[in-house]
């Protein structure tokens, strides 16, 4: 299954970088997803899993991962297609409508967005061992009727989060580039200017922006991320890229969600040490 990802993604990769048509992109996209993961159900079925772990970790990363793509190109060739051409302002206020709607699934299913976010394994047998859903406590997911080889009660739930992450992330990219159509002539001489230059990694300062952003600690919280980012951009002479993607990343991190945080406070603390010392 491990190879089945790989290829996928590297396909993904390609279509993602060769085409600037946004409807073949998605086209290209849901075919490609499709025959994944009737490769990876053919396998399943002949093949079964060894072990109950084996099961669940395909359930509840596998298959999601693959199953998350196709849900991902089929909502944004929806979006795409439907979107006006019009305004910037037009534009704008329509993607923002579709955050909103992406937004209230996670809503509407918090419980087990926290129960999947902080990799809790407490029900893992009831989410992702078929046949072990009991419809008493999940009425809504009867997806898994259809196919009960193929399916638990929650594989597609972790799926939807996956994709709707991905769509929320392209939605911003959209509405950034329908605010910044100009070039701000002062930020350019800022950053011609600075001598400053952030020389780790775009990640940490990805993640360092994020903690001053949640915190409230910039305009008493009334700032946006972006903005943040741009005058952080500024001020290193750094393009941070796609820092909402980043984010996704971080977030989904096995490990250390906070790693360069938490080497923060351990440097601050040592050098607290050796002047006490």
């Amino acid at each position: 299954m491990k190879k089945i990802i790989e290829n996928l993604n590297a396909e993904i990769n390609v279509i993602e970088l060769d085409n600037n048509d946004i409807h073949l992109k998605a086209e290209k996209g849901i075919k490609i997803t499709k025959g994944y993961l009737e490769k990876m159900k053919k396998t399943v079925k002949q093949k079964g899993f060894k072990t109950k772990n084996a099961e669940i970790e395909f359930f509840k990363e596998t298959k999601p991962l693959v199953y998350s793509k196709l849900i991902y190109y089929i909502k944004l060739l929806s979006i795409e297609s439907k979107r006006p051409r019009g305004s910037n302002k037009s534009q704008i206020k329509y993607f923002n409508l579709h955050i909103e709607k992406l937004q209230t699934f996670f809503n509407e299913n918090l419980d087990f967005y926290h129960y999947y976010r902080r990799q809790s394994t407490a029900f893992d047998e009831q989410y992702f061992i078929r046949g072990k859903a009991d419809f008493r406590l999940f009425p809504d997911n009867f997806h898994c009727l259809t196919d009960d080889e193929f399916s638990t009660s929650h594989d597609s739930t972790v799926a939807i989060i996956l994709a709707y992450d991905l769509l929320i992330v392209y939605l911003k990219q959209e509405i950034d580039k329908l605010e910044n159509t100009s070039v701000n002539l002062n930020s350019f001489h800022l950053q011609k200017e600075s001598k400053i230059v952030w020389t780790s990694q775009k990640v940490n300062l990805i993640e360092l922006i994020y903690a001053l952003h949640c915190t409230d600690v910039i305009n008493n919280g009334s700032v946006d991320i972006k903005d943040i980012a741009r005058v952080t951009e500024r001020i290193f002479k750094i393009d941070l890229g796609d820092y909402y993607r980043a984010f996704l990343e971080i977030r989904i991190r096995k490990k250390g969600r906070t790693k360069f945080l938490d080497t923060l406070k351990e440097s601050l603390e040592k050098r607290m040490d050796e002047i006490d010392d």
